[in-house]
């Protein structure tokens, strides 16, 4: 009841007619940066940061909280209409969510995203609130053992079902493995494939590799086809700009289910949100399968659904784990850190104590900023849409243009730039020749973090490889990764006895 009264008390504080304005103001920003390729969320809050030193903390801090969410919309809108996601976060939502604004649903997809991201911000949000004690308990399960189980996991079940050849899976994971390896060995100091260029002993940026593979590379795509047969540009408007019941009813487990995906990992530092968004879309893949009539690489609306969920839940449990512990889980919650401690304050249970009003009034502007954001982007789904009727050559050299100016700003580099030319030619020929691009990016988001576990692992029991199945979280994540690609490979057996017959 406590705990109640407080959040009613911070609620008071965050729908002030001036803090309503400035949530509203960090939802347009947001959204407005998240949309560039190459920002996203995390460059919308460092990039706004220092517009908020002039507001008190209060003010500052609900700001920020309408740049988090509308920086993670942002994400996902260009990921949806251009297949150019923002941030990490939004890579798993291309690959349905793109296909459905290409058969001509953008209004219907833009829809899904922001009632996911509202589904998965408001559920992670309430658990923050009530439970952010018990976020600390769950951190402190997972070490390097669990990580690297976790990081498996993901690999060979997503290599294993998002494409009808498993040697296509696994090819595209060895390429998005390689890509990750690439610069000087942080323990060994020895250079890996860096050709001895001096540009890539800091290794190639996630930034550059998701714009190069699936902006960039979608760009030379539809370049390399322009003059075949190709669906009618005026077809991206089609169809209602809202969901219809039936559409509701089946993205409503998916967004539940991304949800549960997405919140503990809000609080577990194993790669920010893209993990989650991940298992998510590999989830809804395999229960696809299940059906009779499977809809995935046809715009499945459960394949754009459960990843939203995910990532906006992440979201959400990040900021818990940050005012609950003072522990950053993300490149975004990394900077929040830096602005609490840019006006004095320091994250963690004293937090509580000794602020409990500006805590109390951020975690009732999550729930201010996240109603505001499904107020605006609803009613404009339609409007943001209309970017798909702009004719192909002007849409597609605008996308690579922002592409170079996205990659640039980043780092500054004119290296980057040749390297996100050639990673798009890469992307080019995995299209070409029907190579899935999910296992390359889950490869690139979690090789890092499998490396560094692994070799953790290792190092803290000597060398004993036993350590690696050596808990209950690890024998489980082994065991139903065994099982999925037993089920995996059964229904790809049974697949090719019905066409045989």
């Amino acid at each position: 009841m406590e705990t109640l009264d407080l959040l009613l008390g911070g609620l008071g504080d965050a729908i002030t007619p001036m803090n309503l304005l400035w949530v509203t103001i960090g939802c347009l920003l947001g959204t407005s940066v998240g949309v560039l390729p190459g920002l996203g969320s995390a460059m919308a809050v460092a990039l706004l940061l220092p517009v908020t030193f002039s507001l008190d903390p209060t003010a500052a801090f609900i700001m920020f909280a309408g740049v988090y969410f509308g920086g993670l919309f942002g994400d996902s809108t260009m990921a949806i209409l251009m297949n150019t996601p923002g941030g990490g976060t939004a890579i798993a939502s291309t690959f349905e969510g793109h296909r459905m604004a290409q058969l001509g649903r953008a209004p219907q997809a833009l829809a899904t995203s922001a009632i996911g991201a509202f589904t998965g911000g408001i559920i992670a949000t309430v658990i923050v609130v009530f439970f952010a004690p018990r976020l600390a308990e769950l951190a402190l399960l997972f070490g390097p053992a669990e990580y690297f189980a976790l990081s498996v996991f993901a690999f060979l079940a997503i290599a294993s079902v998002v494409s009808d050849s498993v040697i296509k899976g696994m090819a595209s994971l060895v390429i998005g493995l390689a890509l990750a390896l690439v610069g000087i060995d942080g323990i060994s100091g020895a250079q890996r494939m860096t050709f001895g260029s001096a540009e890539l002993f800091d290794g190639i940026s996630i930034i550059v590799i998701t714009v190069g593979t699936l902006a960039l590379g979608e760009v030379f795509h539809v370049a390399s086809r322009i003059h075949r047969r190709l669906p009618p540009e005026a077809q991206a408007m089609q169809g209602r700009p809202f969901l219809s019941r039936a559409e509701f009813k089946e993205a409503m487990p998916a967004w539940l289910r991304g949800t549960a995906f997405g919140v503990p990992f809000g609080v577990i530092p194993v790669g920010g949100g893209e993990v989650p968004t991940f298992l998510a879309y590999g989830t809804e893949r395999r229960l696809d399968r299940r059906r009779k009539n499977p809809q995935f690489g046809k715009g499945a609306i459960r394949g754009l659904a459960a990843p939203e969920a995910a990532s906006n839940a992440t979201s959400g449990t990040a900021m818990g784990a940050l005012l609950a512990m003072g522990l950053p889980t993300s490149a975004t919650a990394a900077i929040m850190l830096a602005a609490f401690r840019q006006y004095g304050l320091q994250p963690g249970p004293l937090l509580f104590e000794r602020s409990a009003d500006l805590v109390w009034a951020l975690l009732a502007s999550f729930f201010v900023g996240l109603v505001v954001l499904l107020i605006i982007n609803l009613p404009f789904a339609p409007l943001w849409a209309k970017l798909l009727l702009i004719p192909r050559p002007y849409l597609y050299a605008g996308i690579a243009v922002f592409c170079g100016l996205g990659v640039y700003a980043t780092a500054s580099s004119v290296a980057d730039l040749l390297l996100v030319l050639a990673i798009a030619l890469v992307g080019l020929l995995l299209r070409r020749f029907g190579y899935p691009l999910a296992p390359l990016m889950i490869g690139v988001v979690l090789g890092p973090i499998a490396e560094t576990s692994l070799r953790n692992a290792l190092i803290a029991s000597d060398g004993d490889y036993g350590t690696l199945v050596g808990s209950s979280i690890t024998i489980t994540l082994y065991v139903a990764l065994l099982l999925v690609v037993l089920v995996t490979a059964g229904a790809k057996v049974r697949g090719r006895l019905s066409r045989d017959t």
